[in-house]
């Protein structure tokens, strides 16, 4: 049976695979070869600096700067996600950057399901398989849509992009009303075909906002901060089953921007008051009594093998493992092989009344899916809500609370050893939030890759003491203030 996928990006990265092209975002990049999804093959067609300033009170995504998102940077995009993976409910990766002339957003959705309107119209793209993108150029501010405000839909298609796919709507200050603005938003998908009761993979939506578009000559300035919803609607039939739209926030109203979450331009830096050093803590688990709990959620190495994607993999918990990976890509074909990673450091360690200035975190690398994989950008984002190591799951764990930094990770072709090899992030403003708080610091670690095999495998706080080395590691340098 033939399966396939219609053209997932604006730009895409284009793959020989059965003759035709996978989703990707680098068109200027070499051709690879199709992986072979789990479950089946499938054929493709297809920085300001803050000094003392407090942590946001809504979800925030830190947008960055990029010359190319949609193509050779596109795994530098920040990325955030909600939903969950079940038979009729989706899950979605959400991209985000930006460049002198437009912001980029690119959603990636698990669905099992995929309806496409047959004949599409603006008042019926939200019926079917659509995401809706909401921006308020004010801030996520207000009970009503002001003209600040507007709303992008951008419906499933076969790569349509006549334009009737999508609808674009603005504020009145009470509501929302039609508006003629130049944008793209264009579909792809992986699966069996549209429209029918087969099961599916997901699909894809490139949101590009010309700022000229929303009435600015280039991008604010950075600092700025724009109110952000991004909400996921779903149809898995012919009749039209009422299904919950999916939303980030997970709370937050479409007619209210005041209950949106905020999409900052540029990443902020953290200058902690003067003081002057006092000493440095190191928290890994076992170390002085520490308990570090981590624990890794999705695919692991082995994408899930053995689960039912739709029934099982999002509630399967892995608690234990001496090991985790990180993974992501681009054809949403392979997504029972994405894996994120979840750790809480306690704070106890460090004297109260102290002022935090500097923190690393540090994770022992030990292999990678593949040798000739390219660097991965892996994400680190701070989370608010507790967990438990043994009830954590892809569909259970927190959501991020903002985006705070990176770090380049290259594949593992030459092993050096045990504890294996060290990568540090910066995460210096997460741990003085954290503990301003009086909290433990709570993170996640994810990545917006596009390579196939891109899995990068570390060593967790679980692995046996002869390698407590390896172990991830908190080190603060903290001070007193003058």
């Amino acid at each position: 049976m033939r399966r396939f996928l219609v053209g997932l990006l604006l730009v895409g990265w284009i793959l020989s695979a059965h003759g035709g092209g996978a989703p990707g975002p680098a068109a200027s990049e070499a051709p690879r070869a199709t992986a072979s999804a789990p479950g089946g093959s499938f054929s493709v067609y297809f920085p300001l600096v803050l000094r003392n300033a407090g942590p946001p009170i809504h979800r925030q995504v830190n947008a960055p700067r990029l010359a190319d998102p949609l193509g050779a940077d596109f795994p530098r995009m920040a990325i955030f996600w909600f939903g969950k993976i079940t038979p009729t409910a989706n899950y979605a990766d959400v991209r985000v950057a930006y460049t002198s002339a437009e912001l980029v957003v690119y959603v990636a959705i698990i669905d099992r399901r995929l309806w496409s309107a047959p004949s599409p119209s603006p008042g019926n793209l939200t019926a079917w398989d659509a995401v809706t993108l909401l921006l308020h150029l004010n801030g996520n501010v207000g009970d009503a849509p002001s003209p600040s405000a507007y709303r992008f839909i951008g419906g499933l298609s076969n790569a349509d992009a006549s334009g009737r796919y999508q609808a674009a709507d603005r504020g009145t200050g009470s509501g929302w009303m039609p508006v003629a603005l130049s944008f793209t938003a264009l579909a792809g998908w992986r699966g069996e075909r549209l429209n029918d009761d087969g099961d599916d993979r997901g699909w894809a939506m490139t949101f590009r906002i010309p700022f000229a578009s929303l009435g600015r000559s280039g991008p604010p300035p950075e600092g700025t901060i724009w109110g952000l919803g991004v909400m996921v609607h779903d149809r898995d039939d012919a009749a039209g089953t009422p299904i919950p739209v999916a939303t980030w926030p997970e709370s937050m109203n479409p007619d209210v921007p005041a209950t949106w979450g905020r999409l900052r331009f540029g990443m902020p830096a953290y200058a902690p008051p003067p003081a002057r050093p006092g000493g440095t803590v190191t928290i890994r688990h076992g170390l002085n009594g520490a308990v570090v709990k981590d624990a890794g959620v999705g695919g692991y190495t082995t994408c899930g093998s053995g689960l039912d994607y739709w029934t099982q993999w999002g509630e399967a918990p892995d608690p234990g493992r001496p090991d985790f990976n990180i993974q992501n890509q681009v054809d949403i074909a392979d997504w029972p092989c994405f894996s994120k990673y979840y750790v809480t450091f306690p704070l106890d360690a460090v004297p109260p009344g102290r002022v935090i200035l500097s923190a690393t975190l540090t994770l022992h690398q030990m292999g990678s899916a593949s040798a000739s994989s390219p660097p991965s950008w892996i994400q680190v984002l701070t989370v608010r809500e507790d967990w438990e190591e043994q009830a954590l799951t892809w569909n259970r764990a927190p959501l991020a609370w903002e985006n705070i930094g990176g770090t380049w990770v290259d594949a593992v072709r030459n092993f050096p050893g045990w504890p294996g090899i060290p990568w540090t992030w910066d995460v210096t403003r997460a741990v003085a939030e954290a503990y301003a708080a009086g909290q433990p610091l709570r993170l996640a670690l994810y990545s917006a890759d596009a390579a196939y095999h891109s899995g990068k495998y570390f060593v967790s706080s679980d692995t046996e003491n002869w390698n407590a080395e390896g172990r991830p590691t908190l080190t603060i340098l903290w001070g007193i203030q003058e």
